[in-house]
Formats: structure tokens, sequence, C-alpha cells
């Protein structure tokens, strides 16, 4: 099948050499991806954003047209003047609300909604949208209930509350959050990974605790996993992608404490195209990848084309990641359903990304030493 480019509103592009490794595979699939902002230092003010773009743009391959759409860090201290000046550029698109805790590199997070009241307004007022990691972080709180609990004790009184403001809530992983979101107002829409449409919570302790599966928010039971393809299969606007593609070095992952994350950024489309095949949902794969999310955020629709073709693709043990590194892309050495096949514009990418994706991780030379920090 041939659809438009999709983008993917939902990216982990890293730092330095990582960045530069993951950033020709994003853009060998995406026209845009929206740059998220947990760093070591987070994003926090507009200069960091952009300069953050220029790191990104200065790794997309030469002849690729490629756009990061970047974020700001959300923290207890975001002026409605920063609001002000990030959407001044044109080039920051979103403030990201990650509570203190909630995943990696979030413990600068917002520690209460209330104390960032005007800065949501301002963001309403002037456009600029609000991302949502949607999940409590209360340590007595079942890691399981976290996303429906943030739903009633924090995001239906700020959908309420801030009526005008845009908000996303990303990859969404309980029925509770799909009825959520189709009952709100045009105003509020939802991300869905590939991962958590594909697999359950089996799929982190099949034949033994699985790290590359382990993802926060976490997989969830079959029940939520079958409200997810509801959702897709509905066609509604409200949802489109985000792939939440999180990539740590492997041993950061393979490790007594490792680190949360699913690494999809190599072939995400692929895994949709074969979460929509299974689903039965292909009449709507173009609207998801790459109609709703340029309508939601008011940005125009891309005019390239891709294509997808149903044959196997091999996927790589690994892939090369930071010095000495080795990056493990989900279901390494095995297969995927479909096979992307690059658009014009974006052959370039397509092979430099083919040339740094066929290391073996077998090679214990290639492994960075463990340091055991789940937030790396």
């Amino acid at each position: 099948m041939t659809v438009v480019q999709p983008d993917d509103w939902h990216h982990h592009f890293r730092e330095g050499a990582r960045l530069r490794a993951v950033t020709p595979m994003v853009a060998r699939q995406f026209r845009r991806a929206i740059a998220m902002p947990n760093l070591k230092p987070p994003v926090v003010n507009t200069e960091q954003a952009l300069q953050y773009r220029e790191e990104i743009l200065a790794a997309v391959p030469e002849g690729v047209d490629f756009e990061p759409l970047m974020t700001l860090y959300l923290t207890d201290n975001t002026t409605p003047e920063e609001i002000e000046r990030a959407k001044a550029t044109g080039k920051i698109v979103a403030c990201k609300l990650y509570p203190a805790g909630a995943t990696t590199n979030s413990d600068s997070g917002v520690t209460d909604i209330s104390r960032i009241r005007p800065t949501l307004e301002k963001m309403a007022q002037v456009g600029m949208l609000l991302l949502v990691h949607s999940e409590v972080t209360d340590p007595d709180t079942d890691i399981f209930d976290r996303e429906p609990l943030f739903i009633e004790r924090h995001l239906r009184s700020l959908v309420a509350e801030v009526p005008n403001l845009k908000i996303v809530m990303e990859h969404i992983t309980t029925r509770e959050a799909v009825e959520f979101v189709m009952s709100c107002p045009d105003n509020v829409a939802a991300t869905i990974t590939a991962h958590h449409l594909l697999y359950n919570r089996n799929a982190i302790f099949k034949g033994g605790i699985r790290p590359h599966m382990y993802c926060l928010p976490v997989l969830k039971r079959e029940t939520h996993r079958q409200a997810l393809l509801e959702a897709i299969r509905s066609g509604s606007p409200k949802f489109f992608l985000g792939t939440d593609s999180a990539p740590h070095p492997q041993a950061g992952k393979e490790n007594s404490c490792g680190c949360a994350g699913v690494f999809t950024g190599l072939n995400a489309v692929e895994l949709y195209a074969e979460a929509f095949d299974e689903a039965g949902a292909l009449d709507n794969f173009e609207a998801f990848a790459s109609f709703n999310g340029p309508r939601f955020y008011g940005l125009p629709q891309n005019t390239s084309t891709v294509k997808l073709v149903k044959t196997p693709s091999q996927v790589p043990a690994a892939c090369p990641f930071g010095p000495n590194e080795l990056l493990i892309p989900l279901r390494a050495g095995e297969t995927v359903s479909w096979t992307f096949e690059a658009s014009a514009q974006s052959s370039a990418a397509s092979s430099a990304t083919t040339r740094s994706s066929v290391k073996s991780n077998n090679n214990a030379e290639d492994v960075a030493p463990s340091n055991n920090n789940s937030s790396q």
C-alpha cells in the first residue's frame, strides 16, 4: 500500500552519538517527529529547545527532508512568559507534562499541576499543545492502575477547568483512557504506540524476564490491548501515531535495575502496519499515521508518500548506538510481516540506516558496561 508519509508525534532522540545513531532511522520513515525533552538536563527553555533542534537536524542524512518538532519540559517553575517566547519561534509546538518520577529522566517534572495553572492558561491562549504522560506516581499505587487514577485525579478536572487547551494524552494503554478520550471534546486526543497495540503484559515474562519489553506506561492486560484495537478500528480522528520509541543501550536494559523503554524507531511504520493488518483496520491506517496528527496540531498534511509491501522484513539482532554500545530493537532477530520501502526523498536515510543496522549483538567487546541506572 502507498500512503502519505507518516509523522511520529512522540519520539526520544537522545543526545550526542546516540542521537546521531537513531536520527537517520527516524528520518527514513517519518517526515516530522515530536522530540521529547527529557534529556539530562531537561529541555526547559526556548534557547535549549532551539539548540537541541539544531543537533537533531545536523544528524539528518544529506538530501532528506525531515523536520523535528520541538517541545519544552514543564516544571513547577515554567512561566507564562517562557511559553510566549517558545511560541514566537514557530519551532516549538508543545510542552510536555511529566509528573515527577513517572518515567526516565522525569525527576524535574511537575509536582502539583495547580502550580502551573497560569502557564497552562497561557498555553491555551497562544495555541501551545500540552502533551501528558498520564500516570500518577504515588508509590502506593499499583503500577497497572497508574493511568486510570491519573485521569480521575488530574486529567478530568484539567479538561474542564482549561477548556481551550489542546491536550494529547500520550501512549495510552487502558480501556479507561480510550473511553475518556472518546468522551472528551475535540480538544483532547491521544497517541498509541505500536508495542501497546501488538503486545500485552504477558510479553514481559514470556519464558523469563524480557527487559526489552519493559516500558512506561507498562504493557497491560489483554482486555486493555483489545480496547486500543477497538480505538484504531473505530477510525476516530482522536487517535494518531506516536511511537514513544525510547532507545537505551543494551547494558542499560539487561541488568538488575533495567531502564524503561521499548525501541521501535528502526521499523516503527512496519510494526504499525502489522498491528493494523492483524486488527482488520488497514483502511484506517493512513488516517491514523498521516492525517489525524497534523489535523490536531494544526499543521499541513505531508505531500510525500511511502510504500509498504506485505512481505516479511528481517529485524537485525542489534544496531550500533553510542561508543561501544549496542541498541536492541523490538523483535530483534525476528521478522515483521510488512516491509517499508522508502520514498524517493528519504532514500539517502534508508541507505545510511541499512549500513548501520547490521551488527550482531553477539560480540561482547561491543557491549558497554552496565551502570545499573534505571533512569539512564
